[in-house]
């Protein structure tokens, strides 16, 4: 049990890491990257990029993190004295990324639809518009999610050193 309960954790630890770090790099490099270009080109960039990403390695860390970070929880919380003490920080990280998930699944993605909805970007005839609905309320909950992430690696880093220390 106990090495389940440490393998969890640090699986937790590395998905929400990997999401966080991804959310982190659209909002320090993608993101003002793409702010100096031109409206057209933001949009098929985004547009191609929102196809990529779906993939399996995006998968692992995006629903590998909620999975490691809930059987992380379950195994800590079944433990009781055991591993009581990285419960509440394991079930703060559990919190802050399902809240990351939902304002990816309430912002982040009806504006991925949005945008690829608009069609191709040399038919569009207004590529402003289309990116002023689509690039300030993205970026700001992405930031969101970098945050709430970033908060949840934290919280599970601080699990790892509680349940080395056997509390």
């Amino acid at each position: 049990m106990e090495t389940a309960r440490l393998v969890a954790l640090v699986a937790a630890v590395l998905t929400s890491a990997l999401m966080s770090g991804l959310f982190y790099g659209f909002s320090v490099a993608v993101m003002p990257g793409l702010k100096q270009s031109g409206d057209r080109t933001v949009i098929e960039t985004m547009q191609r990029i929102n196809v990529a990403i779906l993939n399996g390695w995006f998968l692992l860390g995006y629903l590998g993190a909620l999975l490691s970070i809930g059987l992380a929880l379950g195994l800590h919380g079944a433990a009781g004295g055991g591993g009581g003490g990285a419960v509440w920080p394991v079930a703060g990280a559990l919190l802050c990324y399902v809240l990351a998930m939902v304002v990816t699944a309430r912002v982040n993605i009806p504006l991925n639809k949005a945008l690829e909805q608009a069609g191709p970007p040399e038919r569009i005839a207004d590529p402003g518009a289309v990116r002023l609905a689509f690039e300030g309320p993205w970026v700001r909950a992405n930031a969101w999610r970098a945050v709430l992430c970033t908060v949840s690696v934290g919280l599970l880093a601080w699990a790892l050193v509680l349940h080395g220390q056997g509390r």
